[in-house]
């Protein structure tokens, strides 16, 4: 076991901690993150537009004029994810580079909206909502670390309008960003209109087909779900944050699919989801209670623990873990490095995205509809409101709590016999010691 250990250390350890580093990836995660109060709210909306999946409510809705008020606030939260990720990864971006991250954001979003083919109306020009929302986060990954890196660039040469001490730092910064703006606007409106004259039409339209639909066929795969969430468990094991590090690279995957399973459900609650694995997919149903599916350990703990300290940490884990706080346990019991624990700490994430993908695919479960639930929502609501208020939602996850608790025992009882074998020796040694402490003072 200790070879393990070593061999996890060696090769695992390097590339965790350089991906963890990476300020690009740090970027992109932090970024789209900026997107999620408008998403969680978007999605409270969606839910309730469509009645809770109740006809009769929703038939209501309709009639009083309440629903399109609902799709208007949808579309102008949910919608505007993409927008709001281009402008929060170059900000991001740019202060992980040591340049003015409100220019930089700025200028990146010119550069996204410039890139955006446009439709026109009757009314006049407007920009489709598709590619303002999730579909667009590809493009908008790309086009803000592009033009940060750009605007980085001259800034540290030193290519910039230089105003004097006194002028106020806004104006300063406005005037520095000035060169490097116009050079990024110009590449991004060069590039727009050399796309236009291809059957590709846009940026958009070539990511999508190069990275979208890759990505997307192995993200949205139980293949896909199943290898990442091994490799997030071997991070966490080694001691680095694996949610942080595959979220970076799959999130804006499972974000897309996610959107795509919200657009159909905003149509019609009653079809069929074309798309199983998503984030709330993933967070809900595959890490219940946190990478690792921690939630399952929690309750051995609190079941079958007999030594003194794992009957004192269970009180302190179990109120964070109920709502997927798993840092405790993690390092607490501890998971990290703990090669007792590997097995299910692997395995038991494995077993959840197998039966909830299987039960979701047959038709047993129904498929989550493109709701964003706050990852710290304890389980059965969350899976209530993730399947757009279908009770199988909750029974999976009860379901899924009960094996991951059964799965996790017989190896926390073998930590736990061990913790108790040093408590005996501990004791032991603390009575020899008052012992011959007594003899000596008899002696004295």
């Amino acid at each position: 076991m200790k070879k393990v250990t070593e061999l996890l250390e060696r090769y695992l350890m390097p590339i965790g901690a350089k991906l963890a580093a990476n300020k690009a990836l740090n970027a992109v995660r932090d970024g789209i993150a900026y997107a999620m109060p408008l998403v969680i709210v978007g999605s409270l909306t969606m839910l309730i537009a469509n009645g809770f999946s109740i006809d009769a409510f929703k038939t209501w809705l309709i009639d009083n004029g309440s629903f399109d008020w609902l799709v208007k606030i949808t579309n102008g939260t949910f919608g505007l994810m993409g927008v709001v990720a281009v402008f929060g990864i170059a900000y991001r971006y740019a202060q992980e580079l040591k340049v003015d991250g409100v220019s930089s954001g700025i200028i990146a979003l010119s550069g996204y909206v410039i890139s955006t083919p446009t439709i026109m109306a009757k009314a006049g020009e407007g920009f489709p909502l598709t590619y303002m929302g999730a579909s667009g986060l590809f493009a908008a990954i790309l086009i803000a670390l592009v033009s940060t890196k750009i605007f980085a660039w001259f800034m540290k040469k030193d290519i910039r309008i230089k105003m004097p001490d006194g002028v106020p730092p806004a104006v300063a910064n406005s005037f520095a960003a000035l060169i490097p703006g116009a050079v990024i606007v110009l590449l991004w409106g060069a590039i727009y209109a050399g796309l236009a004259a291809t059957p590709m039409a846009s940026i958009h339209g070539i990511l999508q087909l190069v990275l979208g639909g890759p990505l997307s066929a192995f993200g949205g795969s139980l293949a896909g779900a199943i290898v990442v969430s091994i490799i997030t468990s071997l991070f966490w094991f080694i001691g680095v944050h694996g949610g942080n590090v595959t979220g970076a690279i799959m999130s804006p995957i499972w974000l897309g699919l996610m959107a795509e399973n919200a657009k159909v459900y905003s149509q019609n609650a009653d079809a069929t989801m074309p798309h199983i694995v998503t984030q709330p997919f993933m967070d809900l149903f595959v890490y219940l209670g946190g990478g690792g599916a921690t939630i399952g350990l929690v309750a051995a703990m609190v079941l079958t623990a007999k030594s003194k300290e794992f009957k004192t940490l269970a009180k302190l884990i179990t109120p964070p873990g109920l709502f997927n706080i798993n840092e405790p346990t993690m390092f607490g019991t501890p998971v990290v490095l703990n090669v007792y624990l590997l097995i299910p700490f692997i395995f038991v994430p494995v077993i959840n995205a197998i039966i909830a993908y299987v039960t979701m695919a047959t038709g047993i479960v129904h498929a989550t509809v493109g709701v964003v639930i706050p990852w710290t929502m304890p389980p059965i609501i969350s899976g209530f409101l993730a399947t757009g208020s279908h009770i199988s939602g909750a029974v999976l996850q009860i379901g899924l709590f009960v094996l991951d608790t059964l799965l996790y025992i017989p190896f926390f009882k073998l930590v736990d016999r061990q913790r108790q074998m040093l408590e005996g020796e501990t004791l032991a040694d603390e009575t020899s010691e008052e012992k011959a402490f007594e003899g000596q003072s008899v002696e004295a």
